[in-house]
């Protein structure tokens, strides 16, 4: 069960001059007495729970009416905690929710640490783990599909698939352990069978590790940084990708002399798009210093996109680029200016036409191969077809899922050798647990307190 203190927090995002308006959120034992000691509700308005009262924010020590506001009143179990819930909607803004919080803290509430809402609901068998985490996800999400997403995991989609895939596991455990005590009274077990369904589980589990790649491309995004030689059009096609004037572009070459990020979703994955200052030698100290900055933002890049002038092209110094990009970084070679060139824009790697090692052919002025562009930018950033994705599995998810698998590989292993069943349950048994640590039926306070800490105040 959740501690026995009251908890408060701002629920909303707190800004000078943005959002009308901003939620403090109380919990626990005492919230309903710190609501009825600050707020001021005319008339015969009665306290009951799911009811919206509207009145005042007072402060007890000066009676001063501090904002105008509406109480929601969310009575154990039926509130997000399931313990006693009271919600005060006031002006937003800056100053009067600060006040508020202030009031509510003097009254009795400690200060809510990140996500504690949400660990308190968890704690209180309001969600699993996956639901929670699910929440954090869509707070954070940054765009439509990633949100689908997080509302699958809200919906127990996650919950369902693991705990089905653990209650396999369970019922061959239970079959094991029979016989490992009682074997003499119970029928013969069918070894071929249970290592039939440990290796369609550990199937399952590997396809989902598989997949979570493609969830996190949804959830985390790309930072992809085009560089290339200078004026080979790199700010043309940030702008081109932006749908917007994002970088400023000439014939001069070094007009790039800082880092440009600009943010765009292509097929619900997030992008941050870094136009790179040109790099070559250089004796301006400031275009030195937009060049180291382009260096640094290539080591850091989840991809790069190498973008070279078919006009002129493929260049020693554009090889020497290529040698540059990181190891194991996905790297897209794009030759720009196809329509300066004579060569039809869209072509792609093989094609007569397209000197190699280019990847595929475009014009950033025209925008002609820019579809094509974004597909195979996709692509090689492992992200497949997403439309089919219904499932994630998080960071820590994946890692649980991976050695849950792993384990299982071992049970085969074991089945393989055809040594005794007690042998069979040692990995079954981590297998089993792994997947409880995922839900959360099997999980420490130091595994919660890392996983809740990462939400933010007032979730």
């Amino acid at each position: 069960m959740a501690p026995a203190d009251t908890i408060a927090a701002v629920a909303t995002a707190v800004a000078p001059g943005q959002g009308s308006v901003a939620i403090v959120r109380i919990s626990g034992p005492q919230a309903e007495a710190i609501g009825r000691s600050l707020f001021a509700a005319p008339g015969r308005q009665e306290w009951q729970s799911h009811r919206v009262l509207y009145g005042h924010v007072v402060d007890p020590a000066s009676a001063e009416r501090v904002d105008e506001a509406l109480l929601l009143l969310m009575r154990a179990p039926r509130s997000f905690t399931r313990e006693d819930v009271v919600e005060l909607h006031c002006h937003g803004g800056l100053v009067a929710v600060r006040r508020v919080l202030e009031l509510v803290l003097a009254a009795g509430a400690r200060r809510a640490l990140p996500g504690e809402f949400s660990q308190r609901a968890f704690l209180n068998g309001r969600l699993d783990l996956t639901r929670a985490e699910a929440i954090g996800e869509m707070v954070s999400a940054r765009s439509r599909r990633a949100a689908q997403l997080a509302m699958a995991g809200i919906d127990g989609g996650l919950q369902r698939r693991l705990t089905a895939l653990r209650g396999r596991l369970l019922d061959q455990l239970a079959e094991l352990e029979a016989r490992v005590d009682f074997e003499e009274d119970l029928p013969p077990l069918d070894g071929a069978a249970v290592a039939a369904e440990l290796a369609a589980v550990r199937s399952a589990l590997e396809q989902l590790v598989a997949e979570a790649r493609q969830g996190e491309l949804l959830r985390e995004g790309l930072r992809v940084a085009i560089v290339g030689r200078p004026n080979v059009g790199k700010s043309s096609l940030l702008n081109r990708l932006s749908r917007r004037e994002r970088a400023i572009v000439t014939d001069l070459p070094g007009t790039t002399r800082d880092l440009l990020e600009s943010e765009l979703v292509l097929d619900g994955v997030p992008l941050t798009l870094l136009d790179t200052a040109g790099i070559r030698p250089t004796s301006d100290r400031v275009e030195q210093l937009g060049i180291a900055r382009s260096r640094e933002a290539l080591a850091a890049a989840d991809a790069v996109l190498l973008l070279f002038d078919l006009a002129a092209g493929w260049t020693a110094d554009d090889e020497a680029l290529r040698q540059q990009a990181p190891a194991g970084v996905p790297l897209l070679v794009v030759g720009n200016k196809a329509d300066a060139a004579g060569i039809p824009a869209g072509l792609e790697s093989g094609a007569a036409a397209l000197p190699p090692p280019a990847d595929l052919s475009l014009s950033a002025l025209s925008g002609e191969g820019l579809a094509a562009l974004e597909a195979a930018l996709l692509r090689c950033c492992g992200a497949g077809p997403l439309e089919g994705l219904q499932v994630a599995l998080n960071q820590r998810q994946r890692d649980l899922a991976a050695l849950a698998a792993a384990s299982l590989e071992r049970a085969l292993a074991a089945a393989d050798q055809q040594l005794p069943w007690d042998f069979w349950t040692i990995d079954l048994r981590a297998a089993v647990r792994s997947l409880g640590e995922i839900t959360g039926e099997e999980v420490s306070e130091a595994v919660l307190d890392r996983v809740f800490a990462r939400f933010c105040i007032g979730k």
